[in-house]
């Protein structure tokens, strides 16, 4: 079953919204034509702009175009484009000449910066047909008042048209009364009509779009229950409404008398084509605007992920003249709000026209700046340096994502590319930025809001995939002049919370509330505790207006923030999974109110989308090639992925920890992230690496430069990446995001669940709920002691220990019975349940450096509860090669969380037991040390004393060493 097909079925039509070389050169465009019944292809300049920025697509064309003299960048650009038209419509001449005439077309826009002139667009329009020279051609001609009258007169030519641009019904009547016109002058002159067509193309989510921001403004301000009962039963309802009621206008405009005199010379009439049909709206089911509007004498035009979503679970269905009288409900419902569509569609239309030319601009920008010295396209921005016989392996592996189409299949959201389970639900991330991009209004409003507010702050409290975005942009953007500083709270250390409440003037900050499932321990306690201290500093009526919700629909979150009066509610898309979230509104609002330029940063996404679509060379695909690499040597043995980052993006490791991590660490497989260490020489490192050097070129580093050249020269594997600039971020989320899946293909494994993250919650609730039972956790006893130094583990690792540990001093005695744990391919991890400062940072990276120059093994640093949200993933359910130390200390400080029974410090340490009972029935080889409450004199003491026991280690690797020092 092909739901893309089973569309014939009730009459509609296929086209696909898209085009660019690779897909007619690679042979896709046939394939979909055959395989999916495509019947139609509608070109779009930002897609020629993304093919000719990210991908090779049309670099030797351009490169043979430069040397020609007199082409402005609008004619280099129609030489591309004409060729690219031409070529598809060969392939679409077999659908053309199948149906008659009725299918087949691919549409071609005249400049839209002729919208507004009749003549000029007439003129374009017939150069146009007269170059391409294919009868089943369509220029695409904007309904604009002016564009209206060259409708009927191309037609009046023979020249097929596709009208573009209509929202309203009667816009749409004014344009099917222009084709009328043009089909009955054609007659007159004796032309053939049964040899033009045309289509009107009605744009359906950027009426949603429009709608909805007017009711969420609307509901904020609602005078009565019943006005807000109104508002609440139109969003996502309009569009389809509209669309439906238009499409009874055409059965009426096409069945009377005027259209049976030209129906008996041959004419066909000009079908209803439903455009932006991408759901812009993520609580919004992603394939809405297609099962919603079904029906016969009908075209939808698809873009890409879309397109991809209803193959893999379109619903088809005869849904078009569905409850009719409930859309005309719908579209009374506005009158009596005193919504103008009149107002609402002619907005749109205006801003139709600006956003085409906009892109049109860009576009021709593009291609003069590829004719002259183009930058390096995403795919020539990664290189890597393997053996032989490493790279022997990656060649194949990437020759079976070829011949296998399995590029497609991860467009296409089949399972089966994975595991088989539930993977085609989480994929919803591939089409994300398109969707924001068309639906910006939302991000520039909330971000002017805050930035006139008189904020002085904002701090995000999230966890895991809800903060490490907005942590990464905070840390690479700083304080963008003129908006608020942006702050994240992921840590439920009570001195950490204190730390950044210091950081804040609390009657200044907006607090954004950051939880997928709304249900999340840290990010509803954080709420919890911040709305109480807002509370308290500007009254409980002000607390709401300082709080923005950022959840998926439904969610507990919502609820909360609901009946709290949050000032605003921004909704993920359920299909998208935490920590594939960075380019949804998660990353997106916070980068929008700390002043990010986010439709710069969602285009350099896009970039990288479009150099990883399906008709890309699977070699020149970005994404494949680095999963394909991180794929391969992980399963020869490399997979300890060392991140190194230019100081100026160093946020992005932590990103990519949990990426990595959470996706591939289960079923006893894992690509181990290592963040945050400091390059070393050549032979500190043992052949389980793979490093990969995400090098800004803007500002580079050239320790950094030296060192992994170092590494290059030495044989080991290095990746390169170029980051062009902080914006190229985007462009980096999305790569990882696509090679993540890529090399959890090639793992074995489903790459978007987390079963053993889930194992550490379910303890740390159990564990928090006896607290609240008893009034305690449950006691411990000490397997060794030190002054304030305490050691702590479960049986099976004591009585380990205690066999290997030797003479000394007990805890020292210990501590070097748990590293001599270390064996090559092993790895060492700190994980800290601590405030993450600077003094205690300092210490514990000194701690793990000693280890790796002494071991030769990768090490891992996390702070807790955070890494439970990211690395503790691999950590339990990845291979059993980590030597874990845990350390957990006494608060000094501690205080409730507001209307529970316990405070910050307990939910801490039950986190931390949570977690170690966890890797301890996971078999890890795990021991805990806690500090006592003077966290920095005991880091001192567990510093002199892992020195003194890396001092005296067996090192099978090396032989015996001088003393390694903690440096």
């Amino acid at each position: 079953m092909n739901p893309l097909k089973d569309l014939g079925n009730y009459g509609q039509s296929v086209w696909l919204d898209y085009i660019r070389r690779s897909l007619i050169t690679g042979g896709e465009l046939k394939r979909l034509v055959e395989e999916d019944g495509l019947k139609g292809v509608t070109s779009n300049p930002a897609i020629f702009e993304k093919a000719i920025t990210g991908s090779n697509d049309y670099a030797d064309a351009l490169k043979a175009l430069a040397g020609e003299k007199g082409l402005n960048a609008k004619s280099l650009y129609e030489r591309l484009a004409i060729e690219d038209i031409r070529q598809a419509a060969i392939i679409m001449e077999p659908v053309y000449v199948a149906t008659q005439g009725r299918d087949g077309y691919v549409s071609l826009e005249v400049s839209p910066h002729l919208a507004h002139d009749t003549e000029g667009t007439c003129e374009e329009a017939r150069r146009l047909w007269r170059e391409i020279g294919r009868q089943n051609l369509m220029i695409k001609v904007p309904a604009t008042p002016e564009g209206i009258p060259a409708i009927a007169q191309l037609i009046s030519e023979g020249i097929n048209v596709n009208a573009t641009l209509l929202f309203s019904m009667e816009a749409y009547e004014q344009v099917a009364l222009a084709y009328l016109r043009g089909l009955e002058k054609l007659a007159e002159r004796g032309g053939d009509v049964n040899k033009v067509a045309g289509v009107a193309s009605f744009f359906i989510s950027r009426i949603d779009a429009a709608i909805d921001k007017i009711i969420v403004e609307r509901l904020a301000n609602a005078r009565s229950a019943q006005e807000r009962s109104l508002l609440q039963g139109i969003p996502g309802k309009v569009a389809i409404a509209n669309a439906k009621l238009t499409y009874q206008r055409y059965k009426r405009l096409f069945s009377g008398k005027r259209w049976r005199a030209l129906e008996k010379t041959g004419a066909r009439t000009q079908r209803l084509l439903w455009a932006s049909t991408s759901t812009k709206n993520p609580a919004y089911r992603d394939v809405l605007y297609i099962e919603e509007l079904i029906g016969p004498d009908t075209v939808n035009t698809i873009p890409p992920a879309t397109y991809e979503a209803f193959r893999e679970h379109g619903r088809p269905r005869p849904s078009l003249e569905e409850d009719l009288e409930a859309a005309q409900n719908i579209m009374d419902t506005l009158d009596r709000l005193g919504i103008s569509m009149k107002t609402v569609t002619d907005g749109l239309l205006d801003q139709g026209v600006r956003l085409f030319a906009d892109a049109f601009d860009k576009l021709l920008a593009a291609v003069e700046a590829a004719t002259g010295t183009p930058s390096p396209k995403p795919a020539k921005r990664l290189t890597y340096r393997l053996s032989g016989e490493l790279a022997t392996k990656v060649n194949a592996v990437l020759e079976d994502w070829r011949t296998h189409g399995k590029v497609r299949r991860l467009w296409s959201r089949d399972a089966t590319l994975w595991t088989g389970a539930d993977e085609g639900n989480w994929l919803e991330w591939l089409a994300i930025t398109e969707d924001l991009q068309a639906n910006l209004d939302p991000l520039r409003a909330v971000a002017q809001e805050i930035k006139e507010g008189g904020f002085s702050h904002v701090l995000l409290l999230g966890m895991g995939g809800s903060s490490l975005c907005p942590e990464v942009l905070a840390m690479t953007f700083g304080k963008v002049n003129g908006y608020p500083a942006l702050h994240v709270l992921d840590s439920t250390d009570p001195a950490q919370i204190k730390a950044v409440e210091a950081k804040i003037d609390l009657a200044h900050t907006l607090f954004i509330v950051a939880s997928k499932s709304g249900s999340t321990l840290e990010p509803n306690i954080f709420k919890q505790y911040f709305f109480a201290r807002v509370r308290e500093a500007l009254g409980p009526e002000a607390a709401g207006s300082r709080f923005i919700a950022i959840t998926d629909p439904n969610s507990k979150l919502q609820r909360i923030a609901e009946r709290d009066g949050f000032r605003r509610i921004f909704f993920g898309a359920p299909g998208i999974g935490g920590r594939y979230s960075a380019l949804s509104p998660f990353g997106m609002v916070p980068a929008a109110v700390m002043g990010v330029d986010v439709p710069k940063f969602l285009d350099r996404a896009d970039e990288m989308v479009q150099a990883c679509a399906t008709c890309v060379p699977v070699e020149e695909n970005p994404g494949v090639v680095l999963g394909a690499v991180l794929g391969v040597l992980g399963k020869q043995g490399r997979d300890k992925v060392t991140l190194v980052a230019s100081p100026g993006i160093r946020g992005l490791g932590a990103w990519l920890e949990q990426l990595l991590a959470e996706s591939t660490g289960k079923q006893g497989k894992a690509l181990i992230p290592v963040d945050g260490e400091y390059p070393g020489p050549p032979e500190v490192y043992g052949d389980d690496r793979v490093f990969v050097y995400l090098r800004l070129a803007s500002a580079p580093d050239a320790e950094q430069d030296k060192a992994m050249a170092r590494l290059e020269q030495a044989g080991h594997a290095v990746v390169r990446i170029a980051v062009a600039d902080p914006y190229d971020l985007g462009r980096e989320f999305f790569r990882w995001e696509f090679a993540t899946t890529v090399a959890g293909s090639i793992l074995g494994i489903n790459p978007f669940d987390q079963p053993d993250v889930e194992a550490s919650k379910i303890a740390t609730r159990e564990l928090t709920s006896q607290y609240e039972a008893t009034g305690s956790l449950p006691s411990e006893s000490p397997l060794a002691q030190d002054g304030m130094i305490r050691l702590f583990t479960d049986a099976n690792n004591a009585d380990a220990l205690m066999e290997s540990k030797g003479n000394g001093s007990a805890v020292s005695a210990y501590l070097k019975a748990h590293l001599n744990r270390l064996s090559a391919g092993d790895y060492f991890a700190l994980l800290a349940y601590l405030e993450r400062n600077d003094d205690n940072h300092e210490q514990l990276q000194a701690m793990r450096h000693a280890v790796r120059d002494a071991r030769r093994v990768a090490t891992c640093l996390g702070y807790g509860p955070r890494f439970l949200h990211s690395t503790g993933q691999a950590y339990k359910g990845g291979p059993n090669t980590g030597v874990f130390l845990q350390i957990t200390c006494d608060d000094a400080l501690d205080f409730p969380v507001p209307g529970q029974k316990y405070t910050f410090g307990v939910v801490k340490a039950a986190q931390a037991q949570g977690d170690f009972q966890v890797l301890a029935k996971r078999g890890r080889r795990v021991l805990r040390v806690h500090l006592g409450r003077d966290v920095t004199q005991g880091l001192g003491r567990l510093r002199e004393l892992m020195t003194q026991a890396l001092s005296d280690l067996e090192l099978p690797q090396r032989g015996r060493e001088e003393s390694v020092t903690c440096k």
